[in-house]
């Protein structure tokens, strides 16, 4: 189950970095086994067919989620076939991959109640007309215990266990289902049902991943080439996911969409344009620079970015909109001509010492609490960090907190 990285970090051989196999190859990949096969492949004009499953364990594709369907939409603009596998069978089995715990078995009814909208999302993205959609069920339910021993045949416990998270909750004696060892063999017979000449899967998929390249060779196929992609923070830091809720959404509202982007850590913008949108590389090169030099403003550079998601997921005149919604709500000559204002006798202090110098919260720890639980926004920025410093311009920032949202101005003295 090992393999030597071949990092894509490296220049590009002579497909060239301006050229759409260039982008592929590069933008947001974090690993490719065998990267000069698949390069050679893919300069022959051979067409490939490119396996990529999904666990309905959610009803909602987020965006990190969209990362890997977004590769395979330039893989079939290179005339490719796409294989999209919905894992409704190995759904109930639970992918244990960067798990720290058991994760639960799903039941069929569930899986069908995620399943209803996954068409349509999957839709936005890749062009389903010239895609197999195909359904794990069919060939895993009908696997019998001596085929499935022998492909266990392949695999070792000591190669299980050198997972992280499993190794992690061995050392500390917690539980691990032998369900779970299952889960890789699952995954590989994927790749023999559907012939996969490639397999990408986000980067805490790679064991996953192998064990397809494990399994063809008993049947006679050659080894699939693997492409990993970099892992995308949620709206707090984390790494997005379901079952944390720090997700956007595909299918959220626009608005919605726009002030959840406008959420983000500063830190996330360069790596939201390059993997959530079409911004070229060099634009995005640009901002990055211009961000490092403190020549842009963080939230001119959310504005732009949310109207690129919000119109790759909807159009260019609902990001619009959604933006003139998103401005009238939070500028401060749009405000009701009651809200409270009050002021400070500094320009610049921390998130937690601008709240604590209002009356909304009773003490420093229950701001402090609240700022990290996510509830307080400056200008329409959800800030999760207590101790990030928050310039207060001329004007003044306009300060919302609490599930009712109060709101409150907050100005420097003589200003």
């Amino acid at each position: 189950m090992k393999s030597s990285k071949n990092q894509n970090k490296a220049s590009l051989t002579a497909e060239g970095e301006n050229t759409l196999i260039g982008d592929l190859l590069g933008r947001g990949v974090q690993e490719i086994i065998e990267r000069e096969h698949l390069v050679s492949v893919l300069n022959s004009g051979k067409k490939l067919r490119v396996k990529f499953g999904i666990d309905p364990t959610s009803s909602h594709i987020h965006l990190g989620r969209a990362i890997p369907l977004r590769k395979l939409r330039d893989f079939q603009r290179l005339g490719h076939k796409v294989v999209l596998i919905v894992g409704d069978f190995t759904a109930q089995i639970g992918d244990p991959s960067d798990k720290l715990s058991k994760r639960p078995m799903l039941s069929s009814e569930e899986i069908k109640e995620n399943l209803k909208a996954y068409k349509d999302q999957l839709g936005k993205i890749i062009d389903l007309r010239r895609a197999e959609f195909l359904f794990n069920s069919k060939w895993l339910s009908k696997l019998g215990f001596q085929e499935i021993s022998e492909l266990a045949e392949n695999f070792t416990v000591g190669q299980m266990l050198e997972r992280r998270n499993f190794r992690e909750r061995f050392d500390k004696h917690e539980e691990i289902s032998l369900r779970e060892f299952m889960y890789p063999l699952m995954q590989g017979y994927d790749s023999v049902a559907t012939k996969a000449d490639v397999e990408i899967g986000g980067a805490d998929q790679l064991f996953n991943l192998m064990a397809g390249r494990v399994i063809q060779p008993r049947y006679k196929q050659a080894t699939q080439d693997i492409m990993t992609l970099e892992m995308l923070e949620g709206t707090d830091g984390r790494k997005m996911s379901s079952s944390w809720g720090n997700l956007i959404a595909i299918d959220d509202e626009p608005a919605d969409m726009f002030g959840k982007v406008m959420s983000l850590r500063d830190e996330l913008i360069v790596r939201y344009f390059e993997l959530c949108t079409d911004v070229p590389k060099k634009e995005i090169e640009e901002i990055k620079q211009a961000l490092s030099a403190g020549s842009i403003n963080p939230r001119d550079a959310k504005i732009r970015l949310a109207k690129e998601i919000v119109t790759l997921y909807h159009s260019a005149p609902i990001a619009e909109k959604a933006e003139k919604e998103f401005n009238d709500l939070f500028r401060s000559d749009k405000l009701p001509s009651d809200v409270e204002e009050i002021t400070v006798p500094f320009s610049s202090a921390s998130a937690l010492e601008i709240l604590h110098s209002t009356d909304i919260y009773s003490s420093k720890g229950e701001a402090r609490r609240q700022i990290s639980q996510g509830a307080v926004k400056f200008d329409g920025e959800k800030v999760i960090s207590p101790e990030k410093e928050m310039p207060i311009p001329e004007k003044g920032i306009i300060l919302q907190a609490g599930k009712k949202k109060i709101t409150k101005k907050i100005k420097k003295e003589g200003a």
